[in-house]
């Protein structure tokens, strides 16, 4: 649901995602719109929402730029612009008397909506932060250079971010999609009830929209927010998926190999960290017996060759 925070005075700035898309200052003192959602990052924050709810004038924290809120269990000690401790107000709600809620606002469901049947091709990675976005941009690009002109992206798991949905449509994708379109701020906890539904449907609008492809990006890492839920679900619609993973390094991409070939996935194609030197792609090819390209560094003209 929509609610109304305030920044502590105690705060320091903190930078949010706008309705735009840019980043913004929030500054102590400043009201602003968020969403009670929880996150179980690997490299950032891990909170959520308290069992008994948000309460107002109580203090929680922004757990995303995306302006996430929720208890903060713990957080890395990397430098995170968006946590700061903000009160909550209350909720919003509409000319109705209803309160607002990212379900009011998800994509309509059409009972004639027809599986196009367009290829799949699905970027996986071993942790956040490997280049899953990278190479997500790289293969829409391969693509575009191949002649596909509508290409509908979905980014199925983890936490929403309206700038990386803003970055793949920059790069040519027709359609795109995250979690929020569907009615949830995030995909965490892990286990949450209700997962297979949320996300068949949003393979049925995905696959549905006129496309000649579909991209598909993994938040996080695919053992986490869902992730298997959401393999188990594309798996019962496309027995040939195209899968490329972003991998730190070599022994990370030989464990997902073996992890996804327990559940009848292959990868046909290794990039991210393990592939930035000559050494590390080299061993990586070698030890997982899967091609491995750089796509940070312009190898996306090669994904066909390979994938």
């Amino acid at each position: 649901m929509a609610c109304v925070f305030e920044l502590t005075a105690d705060a320091t700035p903190i930078v949010l995602e706008a309705a735009s898309g840019r980043a913004m200052t929030v500054a102590p003192g400043d009201f602003f719109l968020a969403t009670p959602g929880h996150r179980e990052s690997t490299r950032w924050v891990a909170g959520g929402v308290p069992t008994e709810g948000l309460v107002p004038g109580k203090n929680y924290w922004v757990l995303a730029d995306s302006g996430v809120v929720g208890n903060l269990k713990a957080d890395s000690p990397l430098q995170k612009h968006h946590l700061g401790q903000a009160k909550y107000h209350g909720a919003l709600v509409g000319a109705d008397g209803e309160i607002l809620s990212l379900g009011k606002s998800a994509w309509p469901i059409d009972p004639e909506a027809v599986d196009g049947s367009a290829p799949v091709y699905l970027i996986l990675g071993t942790s956040a932060e490997v280049g899953k976005t990278t190479a997500g941009v790289g293969v829409l690009r391969a693509l575009r250079q191949k002649g596909h002109t509508a290409v509908a992206f979905l980014k199925a798991s983890g936490t929403s971010s309206l700038t990386e949905l803003l970055r793949y449509q920059d790069f040519g994708a027709s359609y795109v999609f995250d979690c929020v379109d569907f009615g949830l701020p995030t995909t965490y906890p892990s286990g949450r009830d209700s997962m297979n539904a949320f996300f068949n449907r949003a393979l049925d609008v995905v696959l549905s929209v006129t496309s000649d492809v579909a991209l598909v990006e993994c938040g996080g890492d695919f053992l986490g927010a869902n992730v298997p839920v959401f393999l188990e679900c594309l798996s019962k619609r496309r027995r040939d998926i195209k899968i490329i993973l972003a991998a730190a390094d070599a022994l990370g991409a030989l464990g997902s190999k073996r992890v996804l070939e327990d559940i009848g996935l292959s990868i046909n194609l290794i990039t991210g960290p393990c592939t930035d030197t000559p050494t590390l792609q080299q061993r990586t090819k070698e030890l997982c017996g899967i091609p491995a390209i750089n796509l940070a560094r312009g190898g996306s003209q090669n994904i066909f060759d390979v994938a």
